[in-house]
């Protein structure tokens, strides 16, 4: 896809808090942030290489409304698969990881090891942890759908931990361990 924009970062209002989202020249997403506790400390996460919090383009304009309406429960049906991430800098098992979880649709859970098991690394759940732990685009990458075996809800590294997660479960009506 040819240069055709500005690289750029906006900050965004949704149910469950402001959230950030920083695209390259290609309007291919870089980041995807989940609320912080400030929009200084949102910004320190979405704002790299310089670029400017901007007007998103319309392509950019299109994955936030998405985001809106995913985390308000309004639109289920959409996974956002259909988001193009910008994966450079990102080891192979983070992409593999990512992969499969972005196959998780809204309301459903996968645990660790089920997509360690996936990836064809079975015994490393706690890998696959760390990497989600690591993730810059959630939700379009949901982590939050990723849980420990037996039903618990295992970490979560964004702003709030496991309240977050809960409650963007909860908004997608999600039952733990379901598959």
């Amino acid at each position: 896809m040819p240069r055709d924009i500005a690289p750029g970062y906006a900050l965004f209002d949704t149910d469950v808090g402001r959230c950030g989202i920083a695209w390259n020249g290609e309007g291919t997403v870089t980041a995807v942030r989940l609320p912080e506790e400030s929009d200084e400390r949102m910004r320190s996460f979405v704002a790299k290489d310089g670029v400017a919090e901007t007007t998103p383009p319309q392509r950019i304009q299109t994955v936030i409304d998405a985001v809106v309406a995913l985390t308000a429960g309004a639109d289920l049906a959409d996974d956002l698969t259909w988001v193009a991430l910008d994966m450079n800098g990102l080891t192979d098992f983070q992409r593999a990881v990512y992969e499969v979880a972005r196959r998780i649709p809204p309301g459903q859970t996968r645990t660790y090891g089920d997509i360690a098991n996936e990836i064809g690394l079975p015994g490393s759940a706690r890998a696959v942890g760390r990497a989600l732990g690591d993730n810059p685009f959630p939700p379009v990458v949901p982590c939050h759908r990723v849980t420990a075996a037996g039903g618990r809800t295992g970490g979560f590294s964004a702003s709030g931990g496991v309240n977050t997660k809960m409650r963007l479960l909860s908004i997608e009506q999600a039952v733990l361990g379901l598959w």
